[in-house]
């Protein structure tokens, strides 16, 4: 059986049992797939956009640390599974075990959520006005070009099945360029419908969305995440347009952006990616040296690596720094941010507009306590400028260092700990998938 005939089961879970900080958290009754698709009415639609959200943070964890740790941004210690000490450093991956097969699944469970919601939109006969309607296919359909290009990230080459509304008649394996493509232009179709949305949304979302609670501030969120996917297509030009009509702001909070909440409460979730200081190697996850010994003088990102009590070693393996980017178990975690705009901003403006490009980067490195930069502006050097960047102000975020020195051709200049260690460039494609 596929692999994604199975995520129904996550679904059904995350319908019966959610709690994405709507309406205060409550733990909510949800309705059966089959009324949702059969014909969406306005008591399901947000108890199907809960779900959808809530079904978006699972396996998060899995999938941040299995990218991160193939990334050498920093190791991932559990003294009850070697695999993340073995596998994933040495490149040896199994199709078939919990790094590969568990994110994957957890996506299209989020995707599938979304697409029996679009197919209940279609059906309805509820009173939805056609502005209601728009601005539900706008927001829904942006979920999905996320989620998707959140599986994408993890196969890259092998490609993703973009058609996947019938699970009994999947589409093909895409490649990643043209998956690529597909995820743009799901973004693009996804403005229109918002463009036509109205001044509200017919639901609520999780305060993690607050700046982008509106179909008009939905778009800008819309387009800061198709600058992503045109940064990755190398289209930069449209990058920075895109940029420019997003959340992105020079003068602005670089914290602020769209996030995953999280809490303790009900059938919630926590903060998969926090641990506390000093844990032991039953769970931990420990800053790569290099992420400390690389940093430029007065670098404060540094500190996202937090030097603990007494050193750590696991499998040949010794760190002396926590990873602790997030504060609690209750702590948010970034969708997309603006210091990630900007960063991406630099990068769309470094061949053509490099002034545009120092302006961007000199927000962050003075927010960085490093100063103006006062480097060349030819593309080879900011690159190099803006590679090192996104490694700082990015760390254990989301896998970023792994996709860029992928996409930078420089996977070879990552950190080699142990004979017999490898890099990898993507995760093997689930066994369960027939192709």
């Amino acid at each position: 059986m596929k692999t994604y005939k199975n995520i129904i089961v996550l679904m059904l879970f995350s319908f019966l049992a959610f709690a994405c900080e709507v309406e205060d958290g409550e733990n909510l009754n949800g309705p059966t797939t089959d009324a949702v698709s059969e014909d969406l009415s306005r008591g399901e639609l947000q108890e199907a956009i809960g779900g959808a959200l809530s079904d978006m943070r699972v396996r998060l964890g899995t999938q941040v640390d299995a990218m991160s740790v193939a990334g050498r941004e920093y190791w991932r210690f559990q003294s009850s599974d070697p695999r993340w000490t073995a596998d994933l450093l040495t490149g040896t991956l199994d199709n078939n075990t919990f790094y590969t097969t568990n994110p994957y699944a957890a996506r299209y469970a989020a995707i599938k959520d979304i697409n029996i919601l679009l197919e209940g939109l279609a059906n309805t006969t509820a009173d939805f006005s056609d502005q209601e309607i728009a601005a539900i296919r706008g927001f829904a359909n942006t979920i999905k070009a996320h989620e998707l290009l959140m599986v994408l990230n993890h196969q890259f080459q092998n490609g993703i099945r973009i058609d996947v509304n019938d699970p009994d008649n999947l589409g093909p394996f895409v490649n990643y360029d043209d998956s690529l493509t597909a995820i743009f232009q799901m973004l693009t179709e996804a403005v229109s419908d918002l463009s036509n949305g109205g001044d509200v949304f017919p639901f609520s979302i999780p305060s993690g969305f607050a700046i982008a609670s509106t179909p008009a501030s939905f778009i800008e969120f819309n387009n800061a995440l198709a600058a992503r996917v045109e940064i990755y297509r190398g289209n930069l030009s449209s990058a920075s347009t895109l940029l420019q009509n997003s959340f992105m702001n020079m003068n602005g909070d670089l914290d602020n952006g769209v996030y995953f909440t999280f809490s303790l409460s009900g059938a919630d979730l926590a903060n998969p990616l926090f641990f506390a200081l000093n844990s032991t190697g039953a769970n931990a996850r420990i800053a790569h040296p290099t992420f400390v010994d690389d940093a430029r003088p007065n670098d404060t990102r540094v500190n996202k690596a937090v030097l603990r009590n007494e050193s750590i070693t696991q499998s040949d393996l010794t760190g002396t720094h926590d990873v602790f980017v997030y504060g609690s178990q209750e702590a948010s975690a970034a969708i997309i941010r603006n210091e990630e705009l900007l960063l991406l901003f630099a990068e769309a403006n470094h061949i053509s507009n490099p002034t545009a490009a120092i302006e961007a980067l000199d927000v962050i490195r003075i927010n960085a306590g490093l100063g103006a930069y006062s480097g060349g502006n030819s593309p080879a050097e900011l690159v190099d400028e803006i590679i090192y960047n996104r490694r700082y102000s990015l760390f254990a975020e989301g896998g970023h260092r792994w996709i860029d020195v992928r996409r930078f051709g420089i996977l070879n200049t990552l950190p080699i700990d142990r004979a017999g260690d490898a890099i990898f460039d993507q995760f093997p494609i689930p066994l369960t998938e027939n192709q």
